[in-house]
């Protein structure tokens, strides 16, 4: 298994256009990934379950991949929430 932290950094957290857009990227992977964040987990190739974490801006979130690609999973993510979020 495969984590890390991030600390998002976007005035506006992880609103719908990001939440869909790191969705769409958690399901090119076959790991499972999870993100954690405001005591609530979710499963990231769910949208409402990304909504539903209601991530604001200074929040930290934790994603974990677990599975054949983690590694490459892991690292796409970290890219996209640090380029994006």
């Amino acid at each position: 298994m495969k984590t890390f932290d991030y600390t998002i950094t976007d005035t506006l957290g992880i609103h719908a256009r990001p939440a869909g857009e790191l969705v769409a990227l958690a399901k090119t992977f076959t790991s499972k990934i999870t993100i954690a964040g405001n005591s609530k987990s979710a499963d990231c190739k769910k949208m409402l379950a990304v909504m539903s974490l209601g991530i604001k801006q200074g929040h930290t979130v934790s994603v974990a991949a677990e599975g054949a690609d983690e590694d490459k999973a892991a690292a796409a993510m970290e890219d996209f929430l640090r380029q994006s979020l």
